[in-house]
């Protein structure tokens, strides 16, 4: 009994390695469909990995960390031919998001993500602070092996560790949100919902293609989707919205027309990280107040009952305002 008690368990173990593997896999494809070479390294302005990869650590635990270094390696493998200088790359890939896991672990990350802290921290040590993990050792390895200039270096490293951290503040918050929802979804605001879709497919694509400098009108969206909804609105807009972006990027039309590669990548990295973090802060801290003011009522309410237990019927009686 024992023995198959055990079987089964590490049956489920491999089977979890192997599914995070795959979606590592299929969202890097997914990624590289919008590359660009910098000084011939091939980066990608977003890399839903990171994102994937952290999601897995904070749900599953630090046990899938195999999964997230196969996945790294069918990339690898598919991009170009195999060195042995990629052991390097693949184990800073790992490395990288299971340190971001770490550290949120350490300073009692909750993948609610219903308080600023949360927020906070998901910003500067799940994607900052850890993506340079990555962004170094990768850079670092091309740079040894000959596969990348010295003179390209720093745009290698910058591309590399903003693609990984926007990997990590678009698609980790989504990921949290979608495995929290449960059926059925509720239907209090369905009409506002619909409103608010639509607005979203109409205005991004506008605002992201138009010649016209109409990208401030994704902020107005994010501010909506926070306040009314919070992470479960505000971060499938800024997925979206990051997609769109990357996409008129890659392709020089609107915006991004008739500028230079690092004057676009500057420009797109700077607009997907603001609209990440304002996605991500203000929908932790409009919860976060929602949890205060549910807490203060049940304590209200706990109150009354606690009165009405001591004296009966005297708090229904007396007038509002009247003194004991």
């Amino acid at each position: 009994m024992v023995r198959t008690e055990e079987i089964r368990r590490l049956s489920v173990a491999a089977l979890r390695i192997f599914c995070v593997a795959a979606v590592y896999f299929a969202s890097g494809r997914l990624g590289l469909l919008r590359q660009v070479a910098i000084e011939g390294a091939v980066v990608t302005p977003l890399w839903p990995p990171t994102g994937v990869a952290l999601s897995a650590l904070l749900l599953l635990g630090l046990g899938i960390w195999p999964g997230i270094a196969l996945g790294t390696l069918l990339i690898v493998v598919t991009i170009s031919s195999f060195h042995a200088t990629d052991i390097a790359i693949i184990a800073g890939n790992a490395l990288a998001p299971v340190c971001s896991y770490l550290m949120l672990r350490r300073v009692g990350f909750r993948t609610e993500l219903d308080r600023l802290r949360d927020g906070v921290a998901l910003v500067f040590l799940g994607a900052l602070a850890g993506m340079l993990i990555s962004a170094t050792v990768g850079s670092g390895v091309l740079l040894l092996s000959g596969r990348l200039l010295p003179n390209g270096f720093w745009s290698t490293w910058l591309a590399w560790w903003t693609g990984d951290a926007m990997g990590v503040l678009v698609v980790t918050p989504v990921l949290l949100v979608l495995c929290r929802a449960r059926l059925p979804l509720p239907t209090g605001r369905w009409a506002e919902a619909a409103a608010l879709l639509v607005t979203v497919v109409v205005v991004l694509p506008l605002a992201t293609r138009s010649t016209v400098p109409l990208l401030f009108l994704v902020f107005p969206l994010l501010i909506w989707a926070a306040l009314r909804f919070q992470l479960a609105g505000a971060a499938p807009c800024a997925l979206l919205m990051s997609v769109l972006t990357i996409g008129a990027a890659v392709e020089h039309t609107g915006p991004f027309a008739e500028h230079d590669l690092i004057a676009v990548m500057v420009s797109l990295q700077a607009l997907n990280g603001s609209a990440a973090l304002t996605a991500l802060l203000l929908s932790a801290i409009v919860t976060e107040q929602n949890n205060v003011r549910l807490k203060i009522e049940q304590a209200c309410m706990e109150l009354a009952e606690v009165v009405e237990r001591l004296a009966p019927g005297e708090s229904a009686n007396r007038w509002p305002g009247e003194g004991p």
